[in-house]
C-alpha cells in the first residue's frame, strides 16, 4: 500500500496527562521534560547565567553571584594585615561544612567540622582554620591588605526590589535565613538587618516584602517579614522590619502598637498596602508583658493602619485608644489560616487554606474593610505561588492550580490533573512553592518540591512547573530554585563578559535580554547562589559548590555538594576544581547516597582537591509523544517507516529518537542495539549535513529518521541518550522542533 504522510505542525499542545496516550491531540505529549511549547514549536528549557560582573577570572566568576559578607558599612569581617594574617569571628549563628571564604583569588572551603579545623586552600596561604562551633577564623600567609569575604551558603529565602525614584533601576534585595543583601557594584553584599543583628528563621521562613510610604509620602520604605514567631513566645522570635535603603544602618524593627502601652504586632505572614493603608494579614500579636510577653496567633485576621504614615506612633491604634486616627482589625468568619494575597486591579484577593475571600473597601472611616467570600472550597496552600495578571490571579491550592477573577475560582490545570498531588507535604513542602511571571516569553514558572526517587533530597524544590499562559500549555523542568524575583541592574552583555557556552545560545546578539536594565527574572538556590533565568539560553549556570572530592573506591569518587537535590542518574558538569586533573569541563552521571554527596566515575582523575570547584545541572530533554495511528478511524494497524523532523539548525546538537509499538513500553532502538537486529542508532542530528552544502546556511533543517516497526500505534520518544548526555556539545546545545511528518502505511486490520 502506498505511503501516506501526516504533518504535525504547528505544535499547539504541551504536556497532557488527562487522557490516555492514544486519545491525545496530535501535537500533545505524554511527557515533556526540560522542553516546552513556545510559539508553535517545542523548545529546550530555559537556562541561567550569573548575576555578578567584574570577576577577574573564570575561577572567581561564581563568587560575584553568591550572597556574601565583606567589610562594608560595618557589616563585614575584616582584611588581612601587612603580613597576610587575620583573625576574627564571622557574623551570625550558623557555622557549617560548605561555607566558604575568599581573599583575592584564593578560596578557603570549610569541608570538615572542628574546633577549629583546617580549610581547603587553593593558593599559597599557609594557615586557614575555621571553628564550626564559634565561627572563629584564622588566616596566615594570605595576600596582604586584602578584604576577606565570607559566604554563609544558606538558602535564598526571598528576592525583592527596593523602589527608588529612578526609572527601571530598582535595586535587588536578597535574603537568606540570617541576613539581607543588596546587589551593588557587580556583586551581592550584606546590608542588614542591622549591625549585630540577624534574622532567626529557618529554611522554611521565607520573606514577604512590600514597598510603601515612610513618615511622608515621598519617603520609600521596604517592609519585611519572615513570619518567624512562636506561640506563646520565644527568644528567637523575629520582628518585622522596615528598610530605608541606606545599608546596614537603614533597618528598624517594625512592631506596630495597637493598644497604648500594651499590645503590639510581633509579625505577620503578609504585609500589603491597600487604599492608602498598610494591612497586616495573619498576625501574631504580643501582649507586651514582662520579658518576652505572650504571643497569640490570629491566623484569620486583617489588622490595618490609619490612612497616613504606617510608621507614625498611632498608625495602628485601635478606635478605642487615645490618639487613634483610624487603625483597627477585622477577622474573617472562618478558622482557616490566611496563606496569600494578591490584587486584581483595585481589588485585594486573599487566599485561605481552603477558601478564597476578598477584603472589600467600604469607604467608611470607622470600619473601612469587610470580608467577602468568593469561593468556599478552593484556596491556596502556598504563600508565594500567587501570580497576578490583569484579570485573574493564579495560585496553587490543595486540589489544583486555580485562577481567581474576583467573582469565581476555577482550576486551570485540567490537562495535568495529577501534577498538583506530586508536591510534597512533608518538610514544609507547600510553603516552598514559589511562582513568577516571565513577560518576555509569556510563561509562569512555579518551583515545587516533588517526590524524589532517591528520597535523599526532600527538603528543597527540585522541579519547575512551566505554564504557557498564552495558549494554556504545560511542561516540567528539573531544577532547584528556592525563590524568584526581578532584576533590573543588568549591565549590557558583551562577548567578553558572557559566561555561557555559545552553542547553547538561541538568540541573536541584539536580543533585548542582553541590553542594560532589561527586566530579568532571577532565582536563588539552597546554597546562596543568585542567577538570571535565561529563556534564550539552554544550559544551566554553575551554581552548585563542590565542597570536597575524595576517592571512594577504584574509579569512583565522592563529590561533596551540600543540599544538592540531585537524584541517581542525573547529570552534572564540573568546572574549576583546583588541584585536580582530568575532571574539569566533563559531564558525569551521578549516583546519590545522601543529601550532601554524589558519586561519579572518572578513570583519569589525578591530584588532590584544594577547592574552588562548581557544578551545573545538565538537563536531559525527554519528550514522549502521543501514540500515533492515523489509520485508527478505519480500524487499521499502522507501520511508520520514517519520520521527517523540522529542527532548528545548531552547531553541535543531536537527540535520539526511540519508538514503542502497540502500546508497549519496549524501546525498539535500545532493544535492537542489544540484539544486533537494527542498523543505525536513530540519532536525529540538528547540525547541517556535510554532504548537503546549502544546509550550513539554513536556519531550518528537515532530517529523516528511519524506523522498522508496526502495530496498533507507534509512540515516539525524543531524548538525550546516556552517551549524548556526557557529550558536552550535544548536552549543552539548544533544541527546537518546529514540526514533523509521519510517513505511514497500512499494516493490516486491528482484528
Amino acid at each position: 500500500m502506498a505511503k501516506q504522510r501526516f504533518l504535525i505542525a504547528p505544535i499547539k499542545d504541551g504536556l497532557r496527562t488527562d487522557l490516555k496516550p492514544w486519545m491525545l491531540p496530535e501535537s500533545a505529549f505524554e511527557r515533556l521534560n526540560n522542553a516546552y511549547m513556545y510559539e508553535g514549536r517545542i523548545r529546550k528549557r530555559f537556562g541561567s547565567t550569573y548575576t555578578g560582573t567584574g570577576w577577574s577570572s573564570s575561577a572567581t566568576q561564581s563568587l560575584h553571584s553568591r550572597l556574601r559578607i565583606g567589610l562594608t558599612g560595618g557589616s563585614g569581617i575584616g582584611t588581612t594585615d601587612g603580613a597576610g594574617a587575620a583573625t576574627g569571628t564571622v557574623p551570625g549563628s550558623i557555622f557549617k561544612v560548605g561555607q566558604l571564604f575568599s581573599i583575592g583569588s584564593e578560596f578557603f572551603t570549610v569541608y570538615q567540622t572542628g574546633t577549629p579545623s583546617d580549610m581547603l586552600i587553593t593558593g599559597s596561604t599557609t594557615t586557614a582554620t575555621f571553628n564550626t562551633t564559634t565561627g572563629a577564623y584564622v588566616f596566615a600567609g594570605a595576600t596582604p591588605a586584602t578584604q576577606i569575604y565570607f559566604y554563609p551558603a544558606e538558602p535564598v529565602m526571598g528576592l525583592a526590589n527596593f523602589e527608588t525614584n529612578t526609572l527601571n533601576d530598582r535595586p535587588s534585595i536578597a535574603f537568606d535565613t540570617q541576613f539581607a543583601y543588596e546587589f551593588a557594584g557587580g556583586f551581592w553584599t550584606r546590608i542588614g538587618p542591622t549591625a549585630g543583628s540577624i534574622f532567626n528563621g529557618d529554611n522554611a521562613n521565607f520573606f514577604k516584602t512590600t514597598n510603601w510610604d515612610g513618615l511622608t509620602s515621598d519617603a520609600n520604605l521596604l517592609f519585611v517579614s519572615n513570619f518567624n514567631a512562636s506561640v506563646p513566645a520565644g527568644a528567637s522570635d523575629d520582628p518585622m522590619w522596615r528598610y530605608d535603603g541606606t545599608g546596614i544602618t537603614g533597618w528598624t524593627a517594625f512592631q506596630p502598637i495597637f493598644i497604648v502601652g500594651a499590645n503590639f504586632v510581633r509579625t505577620a505572614r503578609i504585609i500589603i498596602p491597600f487604599k492608602d493603608r498598610l494591612l497586616l494579614l495573619n498576625t501574631i500579636e504580643n501582649d507586651g508583658g514582662a520579658g518576652l510577653g505572650v504571643n497569640t496567633a490570629h491566623p484569620n485576621r486583617c489588622r490595618f493602619s490609619h490612612n497616613g504614615s504606617p510608621i507614625a506612633a498611632s498608625a495602628f491604634y485601635e478606635p478605642n485608644q487615645v490618639g487613634s486616627s483610624g487603625g483597627g482589625w477585622i477577622d474573617a468568619a472562618t478558622k482557616e489560616e490566611i496563606i496569600g494575597a494578591e490584587f486584581i486591579k483595585d481589588r485585594l484577593i486573599v487566599y485561605f487554606e481552603r477558601s478564597t475571600w476578598e477584603i472589600a473597601y467600604t469607604g467608611n472611616s470607622v470600619q473601612p474593610f469587610v470580608w467577602q467570600k468568593i469561593n468556599t472550597e478552593l484556596g491556596s496552600e502556598s504563600t508565594f505561588s500567587s501570580v497576578p495578571f490583569d484579570k485573574v490571579v493564579l495560585s496553587i491550592g490543595t486540589t489544583g492550580i486555580h485562577a481567581c477573577n474576583g467573582a469565581n475560582v476555577e482550576r486551570i490545570d485540567n490537562e495535568i490533573p495529577n501534577q498538583i498531588f506530586e508536591i510534597r507535604n512533608d518538610n514544609d513542602g507547600p510553603l516552598r512553592v514559589a511562582g513568577i511571571r516571565d513577560y518576555y516569553v509569556e510563561m509562569v514558572y512555579w518551583s515545587i518540591p516533588a517526590s524524589n526517587s532517591d528520597n535523599y533530597a526532600e527538603t528543597y524544590p527540585n522541579k519547575v512547573l512551566v505554564y504557557n499562559y498564552k495558549n494554556g500549555t504545560w511542561a516540567v523542568n528539573d531544577d532547584s530554585i528556592t525563590a524568584f524575583g526581578f532584576f533590573e541592574q543588568q549591565i549590557g552583555e558583551t562577548w567578553a563578559s558572557s559566561t555561557f557556552p555559545w552553542l547553547s545560545a538561541d538568540f541573536i546578539w541584539s536580543s533585548g535580554t542582553l541590553q542594560p536594565q532589561f527586566r530579568q527574572i532571577i532565582a536563588g538556590n539552597q546554597q546562596g547562589f543568585v542567577f538570571k533565568i535565561e529563556p534564550d539560553i539552554s544550559s544551566n549556570e554553575k551554581v552548585l559548590q563542590i565542597t570536597n572530592v575524595s576517592l571512594r573506591a577504584g574509579n569512583a569518587y565522592n563529590v561533596d555538594i551540600v543540599d544538592h537535590n540531585l537524584a541517581t542518574d542525573d547529570y552534572i558538569r564540573i568546572d574549576n576544581c583546583q588541584g585536580l586533573n582530568g575532571v574539569n569541563g566533563n559531564i558525569y552521571r551521578v549516583a546519590v547516597f545522601d543529601t550532601g554527596q554524589v558519586v561519579i566515575l572518572e578513570p583519569n582523575l589525578t591530584g588532590t582537591y584544594t577547592g574552588g570547584g562548581v557544578a551545573s545541572r545538565v538537563s536531559r530533554i525527554d519528550i514522549l509523544t502521543k501514540r500515533y495511528n492515523p489509520l485508527i478511524r478505519t480500524g487499521g494497524n499502522v507501520s511508520i517507516d520514517s519520520v521527517d523532523f523540522a529542527v532548528k539548525s545548531t552547531r553541535e546538537g543531536e537527540v535520539t529518537v526511540d519508538y514503542y509499538p502497540s502500546s508497549s513500553f519496549v524501546p525498539m532502538i535500545e532493544s535492537g542495539e542489544a540484539t544486533g537486529s537494527i542498523l543505525g542508532n536513530n540519532v536525529l542530528e540538528t547540525t547541517p549535513y556535510s554532504l548537503i552544502p546549502l544546509e550550513s546556511y539554513q536556519q531550518l533543517l528537515w532530517h529523516k529518521v528511519y524506523f522498522a516497526s508496526s502495530g496498533d500505534s507507534i509512540q515516539l520518544r525524543l531524548y538525550l541518550s546516556d552517551s549524548q548526555m556526557t557529550d558536552v556539545g550535544a548536552a549543552l546545545s539548544g533544541f527546537e522542533l518546529e514540526g514533523f511528518i509521519l510517513n505511514v502505511s497500512s499494516a493490516g486490520r486491528l482484528d
